[in-house]
């Protein structure tokens, strides 16, 4: 492709040769002098001196020194939207595979495509333009939309209601039973019937070995653009908000009401029965026993006012030195004769 037609299709102002020739997108490190790389993050502005790229995508105000250049308002997205172009997702030939299994009263939309050994069980419904991969099972009476993607080994468990362009990646899944055991006198335990369900909102992505458990009554619910990490933990009747992003090893407890926005990065765990407001974001390995405000950014466990623990920390590294000053002066009393009062 050649970079004047790649700036048309991006929207982008072309700097230099509209003829150069293209044929992919590469890291800065990795491009050669026939793909195209981007910058958008200031801590990589030296490689534009090293990189062997044939053209950058950058902002419109970075220096990319004499390198032809598309210039886009959103480097990141016009990145995206470049390797869409040139590495299009490949779909499978519309069709159901002889060895799936389809109940009888399974109600399948148009241009489907139904893998090797995948099982559909009775009353499931499924939209127009779905791919389910290989060792896919949905349980009866789930409910999903169009263009859904279902990554081999991924399962939809009974009466879940999926939305339109959802996709699961491989080992997933949806509506599995929430941990609900009634404690007895014994010391044993007695299984709560998980009769509630899960529901997904049009947009969302959950990736590998990530769980969705069921409510015991009412939904669970991730509702538009929700984006969700790897081996991450959504348990029973929580609510995650409108494009909120759960990163790797996420855990969300019972009930836990997340807004829309929120950035929860790796490991943050988050107790049952609070609520996390509008925009606000929790740094990795944070610990979150109450409510966050919105627009708090907050770390630590228990998680504080990231400033705080900020101030915090850097006083952590000096607690032994401080300690030694301490036992110093404590001896020095202990050891000196007070001074008679006049």
């Amino acid at each position: 492709m050649k970079l004047g037609e790649l700036a048309e299709r991006l929207e982008c102002k072309l700097e230099g040769p509209a003829e150069l020739e293209l044929t992919g997108v590469a890291g800065m490190d990795e491009a050669t002098a026939s793909e195209i790389t981007f910058v958008s993050n200031p801590k990589y502005l030296a490689k534009l001196g090293t990189t062997r790229a044939g053209a950058i995508i950058a902002g419109t105000e970075v220096d990319v020194l004499g390198k032809p250049a598309l210039r886009s308002p959103d480097p990141y997205y016009s990145f995206a939207r470049a390797l869409e172009i040139f590495y299009p997702p490949q779909r499978p030939a519309a069709g159901i595979h002889p060895t799936a299994v389809v109940a009888a009263d399974a109600k399948l939309g148009e241009r489907v495509s139904i893998g090797p050994y995948v099982v559909i069980e009775e009353g499931v419904e499924l939209g127009d333009d779905c791919v389910l991969k290989s060792f896919v099972v949905i349980y009866r009476g789930a409910k999903i939309g169009n263009h859904f993607l279902a990554h081999s080994h991924s399962v939809v468990r009974e009466n879940v209601r999926i939305g339109n362009n959802v996709t699961l990646q491989n080992g997933v899944v949806v509506g599995g039973d929430g941990f609900g055991f009634a404690p007895l006198k014994d010391g044993t335990y007695y299984k709560i019937v998980q009769a509630g369900t899960v529901v997904i909102e049009d947009n969302v992505e959950i990736q590998a070995n990530s769980c969705v458990d069921r409510a015991a009554v009412g939904e669970t619910r991730l509702r538009q653009g929700v984006k969700i990490d790897n081996l991450v933990q959504v348990a029973h009747a929580c609510d995650v908000g409108d494009n909120t992003l759960l990163c790797s090893q996420v855990g969300v407890s019972g009930s836990a009401k997340i807004g829309r926005q929120v950035i929860l990065t790796g490991q943050v765990g988050v107790a049952g029965h609070l609520t996390i407001g509008d925009h606000a974001i929790v740094t990795p390995q944070s610990g979150v026993p109450n409510d966050v405000p919105p627009h708090a950014i907050v770390s630590g466990s228990p998680a504080v006012d990231h400033e705080l623990w900020l101030k915090a920390s850097a006083i952590y590294r000096r607690l032994p030195d401080m300690f030694a000053a301490y036992r110093k002066v404590r001896s020095f009393l202990e050891t000196t004769p007070a001074k008679p009062k006049p």
